[in-house]
């Protein structure tokens, strides 16, 4: 396995920013993974596993550490019972498989197109997106237990899925390397449009196809300037910047009494803790705050074609970008008494 020393950091990121890091390698088998793991631990040095940069910001001083880009390739189908099983190494491109799903006309991600990155990231933060979550179609998870020192594979219910949670991010953060996925679908299957954005974009009585939802997707986040596309500064971002927060009814009547406006809701996710909790779009809030879309800190700014991402216009720094976001942080928090959790990873800081 090649070990590369400063490697530049920002040409990974779909964020286009941040400094080198001290050590930079990837690893394409299993065998590759525990080297590199070996390797680290023996030097005393941090380790920070990379998949496809596309929900992180990287400082700018880089990391002082080993960066291991995640590059397990392959995709094994078996199906039974009208279900496929798919196997897919952690390292391929989740839009690229969400296609090859499609194609093989197999429900349950179609909802989920157009999203950057890799599939080993896709567990980590219960991707979900216009109705879908990776967590009603997983049905392993396969990593690395960097404590244990072996290999351990999780069912889905082993996960702890929640609202952009799992045990990989929240309990069992910097734990595990995740190198497998597998992903249980329908096949033949009707696609999901439980989204009231997707629904409308279906004329009444239409029955589309899963190739028909998975088009609309990526032609909506291409309107909000979340689809990854080359050449274009609406695109230098990490998508959505801010988590929709789950808020109380007495929440609710305080963002109407400060607004003059009832905001829009919808159903919070059937934890515990949520009972009679309703979320809140995060982009609304941050409307109302007075962030409207193409507000510009420098070369830091809010997207023109959507207000929940934050945007690199061309030589923005991470100081940049999180000066902006604090900025909006306080703007919701004193009008509202709600306070933005940041989506994406910080690295380096």
């Amino acid at each position: 396995m090649l070990l590369e020393e400063n490697k530049l950091l920002a040409p990974l990121t779909t964020f286009q920013i941040g400094g080198p890091a001290r050590w930079f390698a990837t690893a394409r088998t299993e065998e590759e993974v525990v080297e590199a793991v070996e390797w680290a631990r023996k030097r005393g040095v941090a380790l920070f596993v990379l998949g496809g940069g596309s929900n992180l910001l990287v400082s700018d001083a880089g990391y002082e550490g080993l960066v291991l880009r995640i590059g397990l390739s392959g995709v094994e189908a078996n199906g039974s019972q009208g279900q496929i099983v798919y196997r897919v190494g952690a390292g391929e491109d989740w839009d690229c498989f969400v296609s090859r799903a499609v194609n093989d006309k197999c429900a349950g991600i179609e909802c989920l197109a157009g999203i950057p990155g890799t599939v080993g990231g896709t567990p980590v933060q219960n991707v979900g997106a216009y109705g879908q979550e990776v967590a009603t179609a997983i049905d392993l998870v396969r990593a690395f237990d960097l404590k244990q020192e072996r290999f351990v594979d999780f069912t889905s219910s082993e996960c702890s899925f929640a609202y952009r949670r799992s045990r990989f991010n929240t309990t069992d953060r910097d734990r595990f390397v995740v190198t497998r996925v597998d992903y249980r679908l329908a096949t033949g299957g009707a696609p999901t449009l439980r989204y009231a954005e997707l629904q409308r974009a279906f004329s009444e009585g239409a029955r589309p196809t899963l190739k028909d939802v998975s088009a609309m997707v990526r032609q909506i986040r291409r309107s909000k300037g979340m689809l990854i596309e080359e050449g274009l500064a609406e695109y230098r971002s990490a998508g959505s910047f801010f988590k929709n927060p789950t808020v109380s009814e007495e929440q609710v009547a305080r963002i109407e009494s400060e607004s003059g406006k009832l905001p829009p809701r919808f159903p919070a996710r059937t934890e515990p803790e949520d009972a009679g909790c309703v979320k809140v779009p995060a982009a609304w809030l941050i409307e109302q705050a007075g962030f409207a879309k193409g507000f510009a800190m420098g070369a830091a700014g809010v997207s023109t074609l959507h207000t929940l991402a934050l945007v690199n216009r061309g030589g923005a720094t991470a100081h940049d970008i999180l000066a902006l976001a604090d900025r909006i942080r306080s703007s919701v928090e004193v009008r509202f008494g709600i306070r933005l959790e940041i989506e994406p990873v910080l690295v380096g800081f």
